[in-house]
């Protein structure tokens, strides 16, 4: 087992490469680099893996978990999750219309492209957060951003996009620039009452076991998302798993959907550009 030195010395060197001093100008942001540095990060900490690989979580990082991930996908325990998505999809309105009329091509395969930041709102938009709007806009009510229904409808839509690289796009607009790095600063902050950051787990000690858990990469670590948890006995989306991370460092979870657990999907849905979507996925 790698020593905690080293570890930690590792996670260091990628924070203070990619992060570095607070920037004073919207001109000091590097989206670029930073998701250069990012992959070149993990690439080179497992050297045997290709980026695509990641997707995968921890199955990806040896060949005894890559076998149990083979078979979890001869009978994923997601599928009942995805059946009830498609059903819930088509499902119309009330008012006659149903989901595919609040996205592009119907919202089929656009996975992709989400989170995307809405410059009339100025804010990052999640497919979560746009499906409880298409239907507040069409008269019914908000669903729970964490479980259930929207985990369902997330895992369907996903799956239509499988395979399909991330291309997340950060406009020239200032305010875009600041939720991508307000989301990278909240990666690398530590909080909650064991100090942790996101990158203590997901940088440092991927590979590694807390308690039951096998901490993935954070690249391509949204790839998958909705995932099936055997902790949850069911499926989660990508609120689920940032505020469960919060509980799990003994933090307070902000609510779902606040701008900073929007924001953080922005940045680290961004540094994995080029990665195909593999979700719904199924973890430990």
């Amino acid at each position: 087992m790698r020593s905690a030195i080293h570890l930690a010395s590792a996670a260091f060197a990628l924070a203070a490469l990619m992060f570095g001093a607070a920037p004073t100008a919207a001109d000091t942001i590097d989206p670029v680099a930073d998701a250069k540095a990012f992959q070149k990060f993990f690439t080179e900490k497992f050297p045997k893996l290709k980026p695509e690989d990641f997707v995968n979580g921890p199955y990806s990082l040896n060949e005894d978990m890559h076998r149990q991930w083979e078979e979890k996908e001869q009978f994923p325990p997601y599928e009942f999750s995805l059946d009830l998505g498609k059903e819930l999809f088509a499902k119309p309105f009330k008012n006659g219309k149903s989901y595919a009329d609040c996205f592009a091509n119907g919202g089929i395969g656009i996975r992709q492209n989400y989170p995307y930041f809405d410059e009339k709102e100025g804010k990052v938009i999640t497919l979560e957060l746009a499906l409880n709007r298409c239907r507040e806009a069409n008269g019914e009510a908000p669903l729970s951003y964490v479980k259930d229904d929207m985990a369902a409808l997330t895992a369907y839509m996903t799956f239509t996009s499988r395979g399909k690289p991330f291309d997340i796009k950060i406009p020239n607009d200032p305010r875009a620039l600041e939720a991508y790095e307000n989301g990278k600063r909240y990666f690398y902050t530590r909080r909650g009452q064991l100090n942790f950051s996101c990158a203590s787990c997901h940088v440092q000690n991927p590979g590694e076991r807390i308690r039951a858990e096998i901490l993935a990469p954070a690249l391509g670590i949204l790839n998958a998302m909705p995932i099936y948890r055997s902790e949850w006995s069911g499926m989660g989306t990508i609120s689920r798993r940032f505020t469960t991370c919060n509980s799990q460092i003994r933090g307070v979870p902000l609510e779902p959907q606040a701008d900073e657990y929007r924001d953080l999907e922005y940045y680290l849905s961004y540094v994995s550009n080029g990665l195909p979507i593999s979700g719904p996925g199924a973890r430990p």
